[in-house]
């Protein structure tokens, strides 16, 4: 009991700090069924795999929003990762980033913004990403809006997406 409630307090504590994490297992690949992003100005980290197809992505928005987007995959020692092509990935010069709070490292690609923050405002509508490599393969993360928020609901699902995260995205065993 007392670890629960000390993680509760650190997971409180770092609120303003982190993505929220969220593992995308449905593998979204057409415009007609994409995955919906709720709430774009809010930050979130989507994990996914591309498995043979590109990734569309959705934002639906009924006001204008400030948004953020980029692309990570995770830095594994040795493993000969993917890089993600849209925002030109191919040519963006990747560089290494230390997440301090999850204690991973990430290759950091293109973004759609500066430094991890919003730069741009949208008007009311919806929008499309489209996330792909070469081959359509690999482990990656996709991460959005600027505005870090966890609310309750969100602290008491970490406890059991991490540990599934963290096996899939940093088990040398997933390299591609």
């Amino acid at each position: 009991m007392k670890f629960f409630l000390s993680l509760i307090f650190v997971l409180i504590a770092i609120n303003v700090y982190a993505h929220q994490p969220v593992l995308n297992e449905k593998n979204p690949v057409s415009f007609d069924s994409p995955y919906l992003i709720e709430k774009p100005e809010v930050s979130k980290a989507i994990y996914s795999t591309l498995q043979g197809k590109p990734h569309i992505f959705k934002i639906s928005s009924n006001k204008d929003f400030k948004f953020y987007a980029g692309i990570t995959v995770p830095k594994i020692k040795g493993c000969n990762q993917n890089v993600i092509k849209d925002l030109d990935g191919e040519s963006f010069k990747w560089w290494p980033w230390y997440e301090k709070y999850g204690k991973k490292w990430y290759w950091v690609g293109p973004e759609f913004g500066v430094k991890f923050k919003s730069n741009n405002t949208f008007a009311t509508g919806d929008y499309f990403i489209k996330v792909s490599n070469e081959n359509n393969k690999g482990n990656y993360v996709l991460a959005t809006g600027d505005i870090e928020k966890f609310g309750p609901f969100v602290i008491a699902k970490l406890p059991f997406i991490l540990p599934k995260i963290n096996k899939k995205f940093w088990d040398k065993k997933n390299c591609n």
